[in-house]
Parts: structure tokens; C-alpha cells; sequence
């Protein structure tokens, strides 16, 4: 039986779930915005699913590896489980126009933010109900993706995550 759709929370992560020094890509620098691990669980907790959707141009230019990724990602998971919260999938783009790997290297890349690639691959892949969904970004290329998936987006521009979208927890 297929599952009904939903609204989805899709969050940059660099940014709005941590804090941004740059190319943040181990644990041991990660620090989490305030109250980021709580609207997760907020919004899990009221039926919504939560995306993360993120440009990890440092792949691309060599600072680190996709493997490097997965490990922050899946530490994040553990963190957020300690306080009942789930990522139900995390989406990243390694491509850049100017990669040093050109394995990485486009000159477009579909998935890289402002292009809407990583949201349309997470509605194609779980049932999103796109009209009641939120992007929630730190920078312009995350409205635009937004814009450009039919994703209302919301501009952070930090403080208290689960405050700053307190107001737009509705039951899924």
C-alpha cells in the first residue's frame, strides 16, 4: 500500500543545521545550530518528512570525500535519534563548475543549488506533498531551488531554528 503524501522540511545543512566556518565535512568540527535537532524532531514528530538537501562543492574540489560525507551524515543521524529525530534522506550535490576532480566538474550541475535537481529527486522519491512543503535555506541559491521545485522557501538567517520555524508547525 502506498504511503500518502506528505509535507516535506527540506534543509540546507551548512548554514541552518550547523554552523558554517566552511566545508565543514568531520563530526569533531560540526556543531549544531540552536535548536536545529528539535525542529527536526518537531516536525518528524507531527508527520513531516525532513530532507536534507545540500551543495558539498568540497567533494568536487578535493578537500575531502563523498565517504567523508556519508560519515558526517550518518553522525548527525545518531545525534538527532538520541532526542527521537530522523533525517528521512539526505541529498548532496559533490559537483561544481570548477571541480578540481573532473569527475565532479559541470559546467550545470542539476543538482547543485539554485537548480531544484536534489528537492525533484526527493519528491520523485517519497511522496511529497509539494504545496504544504518549506525550504528552508540560509542563501539565495536555496530560495531559488525552492522556487524552481514549487517549494515555498524560507530564509534563516540564524538563531534558534526551532523558533524560527515554530510558527509553521501544522500536523501533517
Amino acid at each position: 500500500m502506498p504511503l500518502a503524501p506528505r509535507p516535506a522540511l527540506f534543509l540546507d545543512r551548512d548554514g541552518v543545521l550547523n554552523e558554517d566556518p566552511g566545508y565543514v565535512h568531520r563530526w569533531e568540527d560540526f556543531r549544531w545550530i540552536p535548536g536545529a535537532r528539535e525542529a527536526v524532531a518537531a516536525f518528524n514528530a507531527a508527520g513531516w518528512w525532513v530532507f536534507v538537501v545540500t551543495n558539498q562543492s568540497g567533494v568536487g574540489r578535493g578537500y575531502y570525500t563523498e565517504a567523508d560525507v556519508v560519515a558526517l551524515h550518518d553522525q548527525m543521524s545518531r545525534s538527532l535519534a538520541e532526542i527521537g529525530g530522523r533525517i528521512d534522506a539526505y541529498y548532496y550535490c559533490p559537483h561544481h563548475p570548477e571541480a578540481a576532480d573532473e569527475t565532479y566538474r559541470h559546467p550545470d550541475p542539476p543538482d547543485r543549488k539554485p537548480n531544484p535537481g536534489m528537492l525533484l529527486k526527493a519528491m520523485a522519491d517519497w511522496p511529497v506533498d509539494v504545496a504544504r512543503s518549506i525550504m528552508v535555506g540560509d542563501k539565495p541559491g536555496d530560495m531559488e531551488a525552492g522556487e524552481r521545485a514549487g517549494v515555498r522557501g524560507l530564509k534563516f538567517e540564524g538563531g534558534d531554528l526551532m523558533a524560527f520555524l515554530s510558527g509553521e508547525l501544522t500536523p501533517a
